[in-house]
């Protein structure tokens, strides 16, 4: 719901659906991207949410925030393993890639983490974006407008967050 609010405030008609709901009743409404939210599964869980195929199919930009990062990169061809070390609460990560996601923004982001699992090789055609000391690969995109990111835009503990989605969904 956070995430939803905080498209809306960007000025972006947004609607939360579930990970289930029929590809019918998403693609009538003509989506210009989506995003993937986090939540407290593993990929690897007996019926963890999944990745609708007709969201990567689709062309459209695609933005994996948290679990939804590990869901992308797992679907995608990606690995995923549980983090040596679970990270919750704040951290930093070092941008790499100073454009698309990062785009007008500096180096060194605080931003909000709350994972126990982490993507550990990217799908093909991703690089890596940002990093962080607990997640070597915090953000990754495939330059077509798929991005993941480890950590939480949508809380006030990220000050960058609000930018982070205003460049997605720009």
């Amino acid at each position: 719901q956070l995430i939803t609010r905080r498209l809306r405030e960007l000025g972006v008609y947004a609607e939360m659906l579930p990970w289930n709901a029929p590809a019918e009743r998403v693609l009538a409404l003509d989506p210009r991207g989506f995003v993937l939210s986090g939540g407290p599964a593993s990929v690897y869980d007996p019926g963890a949410p999944t990745l609708p195929h007709y969201v990567t199919a689709s062309g459209r930009p695609v933005l994996g925030i948290c679990y939804g990062m590990q869901l992308l990169a797992h679907t995608l061809g990606g690995q995923v393993a549980p983090s040596g070390r679970r990270e919750y609460g704040p951290g930093e990560v070092q941008v790499l890639e100073a454009d698309g996601l990062f785009a007008n923004l500096p180096p060194h982001l605080d931003v909000w983490m709350s994972h126990g699992d982490r993507v550990e090789a990217m799908p093909p055609g991703f690089v890596c974006l940002a990093t962080s000391d607990g997640s070597p690969l915090a953000a990754i995109g495939d330059g077509q407008g798929r991005y993941g990111i480890q950590f939480h835009p949508e809380v006030t503990h990220t000050p960058a967050g609000r930018d982070i989605l205003a460049n997605f969904v720009a």
